[in-house]
Formats: structure tokens, sequence, C-alpha cells
């Protein structure tokens, strides 16, 4: 696979995440926190199932939008700025 078309798919992962309102209002409120926060906590606020929490923080994480590790069974979440940066502030360089 050549860069440009690794480059291609990566930046349609990154604005297909963005496309869905419900992971638009997640990176919203991500974005209001200084710190890393659980999946469930993200969820509570969100008023979403864990089903579909799981479903919209793997689909953030693949893109590059979020970092998260597991402590235990839990699930804790932060954004990801240089995918940001690299994607939304060099808008047109990417294309």
């Amino acid at each position: 696979m050549t860069k440009q078309m690794h480059t291609i798919e990566e930046s349609t992962k990154v604005f297909k995440a963005l496309a869905d309102p419900i992971r638009l209002k997640i990176i919203g409120y991500l974005n209001q926190l200084d710190h890393e926060v659980s999946c469930g906590e993200v969820g509570q606020v969100m008023g979403i199932s864990k089903t579909s929490g799981s479903y919209h923080f793997k689909i953030l994480q693949e893109a590059g939008l979020i970092t998260a590790h597991k402590i235990a069974r839990e699930k804790y979440v932060a954004l990801d700025r240089s995918t940001f940066d690299q994607y939304l502030t060099h808008f047109w360089q990417n294309l």
C-alpha cells in the first residue's frame, strides 16, 4: 500500500468517526476535560447504553481521535489532540 493510499484510508476513518452526532458530543465532552475519564462516566453524561458507548469508543479509538486503556474492568479515555492537529488544523495538506 502506498503512503498516499494509507493517508487516504486514515483520513476516511477520522472523518467518518466525526460524522456521527453522538461521537461529536463525546468529543465535545472530552474536549472540556484536561484528564482521562472512564467510559462509564462519558456514557452516563451522554445518556447512552454501555453497548452503544463501546461501539462509539471503538470507532473513535480506531480513528486515533481518543486514547484508551483499561484498569481492572474499567476503560479510560482521553482526546488524542495530535490527531486533531494533523487532520483538522492542516486540513488542506491532507487532501
